[in-house]
């Protein structure tokens, strides 16, 4: 009895341990992703012009895309080409 117990409870940490690397290696993949995105040869983040829901990526106030509540926030971004967002009323290349 007391090896089936032994032997349940490695299981379990051996479970746990591989799930914990295997999301920590998506994470560091998610960033990866994130960070080669913002960085496409001719785009820009572009802050203030982005809808409710509408954001390319996360800010201080959230962690992921999708996520902006406020039309126009000047901490809110998203990605488009180099030169247009200046061209947009309320559009800066610098988070406010």
């Amino acid at each position: 009895m007391t090896k089936i117990i032994i032997a349940s409870a490695l299981s379990a940490l051996l479970a746990t341990t591989v799930s914990n690397e295997v999301l920590a290696a998506e994470t560091t993949a998610n960033t990866q992703d994130m960070s080669q995105m913002v960085n496409l040869e001719g785009m820009e983040k572009c802050y203030g012009v982005a809808r409710p829901g509408q954001n390319d990526c996360g800010t201080a106030t959230h962690g992921c895309g999708g996520e902006a509540k406020i039309a126009g926030d000047k901490k809110e971004w998203i990605i488009m080409p180099k030169g247009l967002c200046n061209k947009i009323v309320g559009g800066s290349t610098k988070a406010s």
